[in-house]
């Protein structure tokens, strides 16, 4: 069991606190807001209401101790940059944090965080891909170049196998993963003799420029 601290109850943060606690890890969540904590406290391990720009704080809820510090605190640019760096200066070894925009990236990323996440903007981004193609589920970019896509089989591929529908010469993709949306069952590593069945969704990776050949593949049918 991991330890982690949550900064900021909005949407995003509640989310992720929620999420880390159903899965059996230990939460603690500040906000300002003592309506938020009432609502959130039985949901996770502990919850504070409490001004996470104060130093003493931090040290008093015995943040260094965590493993993991979520900031995730919404239009107040400040507090957020300003959590952020105490939390690195406190010794908490990997930080995230939730940026508006790229100027406010570039700050977070020169006093220490290790992640930044923009969740309106990766969401869209997301959303975006679904309405290109109703056959990708879900569009991860891993870097610049690269992502990882969900994409559900069309049905003239039932029937075939891996061999047949060639993912890498004719897309330039690979097959990761096949998971079956009725079965829920996953065939991790697939080989080329692995039979496409009806409700197969295939997790691909590969070169952004490649999985747009997919994209385009399906485009006509929405």
């Amino acid at each position: 069991m991991r330890q982690f601290v949550v900064i900021g109850i909005g949407r995003f943060g509640g989310a992720i606190a929620e999420t880390l606690s159903r899965l059996g890890h230990e939460v603690l969540v500040i906000d300002t807001d003592e309506e938020v904590i009432q609502k959130i406290s039985d949901k996770v391990t502990h919850a504070v209401a409490a001004d996470a720009t104060d130093e003493s704080v931090l040290k008093s809820l015995g943040v260094r101790n965590f493993d993991v510090a979520v900031v995730a605190i919404g239009s107040d640019i400040q507090s957020s940059i300003m959590t952020t760096l105490m939390l690195k200066e406190l010794g908490i070894r990997y930080v995230v944090a939730k940026a508006q925009n790229e100027l406010h990236a570039r700050v977070l990323m020169r006093i220490g965080a290790d992640k930044i996440v923009f969740p309106e903007r990766d969401m869209g981004e997301r959303v975006a891909h679904n309405l290109i193609s109703s056959n990708i589920l879900d569009y991860i970019e891993l870097s610049e170049e690269h992502s990882i896509m969900e994409y559900a089989v069309p049905e003239s591929w039932v029937g075939k196998d891996l061999r047949d529908i060639n993912m890498r010469v004719r897309y330039g993709v690979t097959v990761v993963a096949i998971r079956n949306k009725k079965d829920e069952e996953i065939n991790i590593s697939p080989k080329a003799d692995s039979k496409i069945k009806e409700g197969d969704i295939m997790i691909v990776i590969g070169n952004n420029n490649d999985l747009k050949k997919l994209e385009k593949k399906t485009e006509k049918e929405i």
